[in-house]
């Protein structure tokens, strides 16, 4: 698997979730205060949920707590960035992109497998050296069969008209959107770095900006809503839907399924070490990830003991982890700003 080890140091927003990253701020200050354990960074929805319920008690075993903080992985940058002598967090959760700009800043510390007892239970692809892989994210389309017909992929969503003004977007801030944006300029344009193709497209369907909204949790909050029928998601999100009792389905793109691995990195200067030693290795535990594995989550597994579930195996094998399309996150950090401002000009009107 070498393009693993490619996008190990390859990863990085429409501004948002403002009052979200507000509350979450409040976590780790309220931790610190405490003298508490470790306070792991987490992202909001899902994830927040299931690494509470799952990783809590495990840690707590360990013999130390664990105060999960909710907050997307540009919200965990922005303030480890704005204290980095006190880090708020003493562990993150992030993709490439945004690993890439924490090893860049000096934000993040290479680990010391050595303190965790599951590490061999990581295919060497997964054991980075800032940080294990939790698990693998993949990407595509959700959509509601009840309301629109199983898209081909991204091109579909443009050309056919049953899809007109259905479809719901975020911007450049999400991953998953910017994923599904450079697959997007790879068909309508010279590459996946010809943005300025996909900005065209959007002035061509203007139908379609009318579904962008700040986040996946939101797209996700619509669709359950019935507001839209199709967005740009993960595997884990359809997961969520469907325990929910929606409708709803995963295609994968045919031009490819964008795919990105999660993992869990430690912040320079974390006052609680050990701690979040005890967090990383219970969540590459095989304890954790046969439960993180069910719905409602069914986060794919990265440790080889875990099986996979018939309902991953319908979304992804290991094998096909390998044919995934890893997006160049250099590439992509490199003009992340810019085409933040030009979305984010181009929705406002």
């Amino acid at each position: 698997m070498n393009e693993m080890k490619d996008f190990q140091i390859t990863r990085r927003g429409f501004g948002f979730l403002a009052a979200g990253a507000a509350a979450s701020a409040m976590l780790p200050l309220s931790a610190r205060a405490a003298g508490g354990g470790a306070v792991a960074a987490t992202f909001p929805g899902s994830w927040e949920d299931a690494y509470r319920t799952v990783l809590t008690p495990m840690v707590k075993d360990a013999g130390y707590d664990l105060t999960i903080a909710p907050a997307m992985a540009q919200d965990q940058l922005a303030k480890i960035m704005a204290s980095p002598g006190n880090p708020p967090y003493d562990t993150l959760l992030m993709s490439p992109g945004q690993m890439a700009v924490a090893i860049e800043k000096d934000l993040i510390q290479k680990i010391d497998p050595s303190k965790l007892k599951n590490w061999g239970m990581l295919d060497p692809s997964f054991q980075g050296e800032y940080g294990p892989t939790v698990t693998i994210e993949v990407n595509g389309i959700a959509y509601n069969p009840d309301l629109v017909p199983k898209p081909k992929g991204y091109r579909d969503l443009f050309e056919n008209p049953a899809f007109s003004g259905k479809v719901s977007w975020t911007g450049f801030a999400s991953n998953t959107a910017v994923m599904a944006y450079t697959e997007i300029a790879k068909i309508f344009g010279s590459g996946p770095n010809d943005m300025d193709a996909v900005f065209k497209l959007f002035k061509d369907h203007p139908e379609h900006l009318k579904g962008v909204v700040d986040s996946t949790n939101h797209q996700m909050t619509l669709f359950q809503q019935g507001e839209i029928a199709v967005f740009m998601c993960s595997t884990g999100n359809v997961a969520h839907l469907k325990s929910l009792g929606l409708n709803a389905e995963f295609v994968h793109p045919e031009t490819g399924s964008p795919a990105a691995p999660v993992n869990i990195h430690l912040t320079k200067g974390s006052a609680n070490l050990d701690a979040a030693y005890a967090y990383m290795d219970a969540a590459i535990s095989k304890a954790a990830q046969d439960q993180l594995k069910e719905p409602p989550t069914e986060m794919f597994p990265t440790n080889k003991d875990v099986a996979l579930t018939p309902g991953i195996e319908a979304y992804v094998t290991r094998d096909q982890i390998k044919t995934m399309v890893y997006p160049d996150w250099v590439a992509i950090n490199k003009n992340r700003d810019d085409w933040i401002r030009q979305f984010d000009a181009l929705v406002a009107g």
